[in-house]
């Protein structure tokens, strides 16, 4: 007679300490879970309903300017800091963990327009309306520690004046030079107080400036009429342009995919285009009802981040045609600037009511350190939603935002005025000879032509 016997060894259910977790043995087999979908369903649900109750994205205001706040930089090698010019001439440098000031930069007579910093995260740079460029020494990073409390006023290291005021500044990704935009677009070093090139296509303004982040040599610009132009400083010459039917206020490179750039429009809408390919745009990004005034790629390059006239801050996929966040607050009027912090994991949004204002990228994300269960636990509920997504009950409690009355009112008259647009040229489609109207999709339809 033959018995089988159902034997196990000692070490595999053992625990080594009193203080380590039980070990549990499952059998995947699906066929003995025939209810493992709806499960799966449920913690999907759950999932997204706690993602709205944990959502709390505003961490702290950060107050000190005494006018609105115009322009921001980050500095490369420090993490928790960054720079902000606001319309008085004012320029300070802030501790984003402790939300303090940590030094000031005095000159300006007139609005900073423009800031950036080197390469090295050694020399600030900034510009004005009083047609001014100046140099900073970037103060050491230990003046961020708690201890060094006292404000500090930097000392300019070189002044380079100008006939005209200037409206952006940018600097190399790698390189000495930084570029100006203004009643056209200069390159400086750091060592000559004249400009190494100049480029002048049109005699319009230029009021943002960008360099390239995989290819020193280039950078784009767009002006006051219409135009987004890329310069190659290698020809010395401008290299393409087109003219869109509004304004682009800001410019920002996809820092992982460098051929490609976002375009932040008055219209509203931003535009991402191929540097090589400039006559469609890849992407119509939607949901502002005002005027985009800035633009900023998070370090993985997979989103970005818009301040708008409309007094919110949007963050959207690179390839999505709307946004996956807004933030708002009573107070916050304005957005004139808005950074990604070098770790991808905050946003700083700087309006005119004089206040930076410090976000989660993530607005449920839990702050401080996770311990590995959390994480895998944290990560497993985002695969299970992610896997439903789709489904009506759990994309509606997704996709639902809060909005501000006067945001939601104006949202709903575009869509209205869109909608009524798009019957006005199916009627005149529908009476007119068969090809005599082309359907023209928005990608090319906000581009009036390209020049090469």
């Amino acid at each position: 007679m033959r018995v089988k016997v159902i034997s196990r060894s000692a070490d595999e259910f053992t625990r080594e300490r009193s203080q380590d977790l039980q070990r549990v043995f499952r059998n995947f087999d699906p066929g003995l879970r025939s209810q493992e979908k709806a499960v799966e369903y449920v913690r999907a649900l759950n999932a997204a309903k706690l993602e709205k109750i944990f959502a709390r994205p505003f961490l702290g205001a950060m107050d000190g300017h005494i006018d609105a706040v115009s322009c921001m930089a980050k500095n490369p090698n420090h993490l928790k800091g960054i720079f902000s010019g606001s319309m008085d001439g004012d320029i300070r440098l802030w501790d984003l963990a402790n939300r303090r000031t940590v030094c000031q930069f005095p000159g300006h007579q007139g609005a900073v327009r423009g800031l950036t910093v080197s390469t090295d995260g050694q020399i600030l740079v900034s510009c004005g309306t009083d047609s001014t460029v100046r140099l900073w020494k970037v103060p050491e990073p230990n003046l961020l520690e708690p201890e060094h409390s006292e404000d500090n006023d930097a000392k300019s290291l070189a002044v380079y004046v100008s006939k005209n005021a200037f409206w952006a500044v940018d600097h190399q990704w790698e390189g000495d030079l930084f570029a100006t935009a203004g009643a056209k677009v200069d390159v400086w070093n750091h060592s000559r107080s004249q400009p190494v090139y100049s480029f002048e296509w049109g005699v319009d303004t230029a009021i943002s400036v960008r360099f390239n982040p995989g290819e020193p040599n280039i950078l784009a610009a767009s002006a006051s009429d219409r135009s987004i132009t890329i310069y190659d400083l290698r020809l010395a010459s401008p290299a393409r342009k087109i003219i869109m039917r509004t304004k682009t206020n800001s410019i920002a490179w996809n820092p992982m995919e460098p051929m490609n750039f976002t375009a932040a429009n008055e219209d509203g809408n931003c535009y991402s285009y191929d540097a090589r390919k400039l006559s469609e745009a890849r992407c119509v990004h939607k949901d502002h009802v005002s005027a985009v005034m800035d633009i900023d790629y998070s370090p993985t390059g997979r989103e970005f981040v818009t301040g708008s006239y409309d007094r919110t801050v949007r963050i959207f996929h690179y390839n999505g045609g709307h946004s996956r966040e807004i933030y708002h607050t009573k107070r916050m009027q304005r957005v004139f600037c808005v950074k990604f912090t070098c770790d991808a994991s905050y946003i700083v949004s700087g309006s005119d009511d004089t206040n930076l204002r410090l976000w989660k990228a993530r607005a449920s994300e839990q702050l401080g350190v996770l311990m590995p269960r959390e994480r895998k636990k944290q990560q497993y509920l985002e695969a299970v939603k992610n896997r439903y997504k789709h489904l009506p009950e759990v994309k509606r409690i997704v996709r639902h935002r809060h909005l501000p009355k006067p945001i939601y009112k104006a949202s709903s008259l575009m869509r209205l005025m869109a909608n009524a647009a798009r019957k006005k040229d199916e009627r005149r489609r529908a009476h007119s000879a068969p090809g005599s109207i082309p359907r023209e999709p928005l990608r090319k339809r906000r581009i009036i032509k390209e020049i090469d």
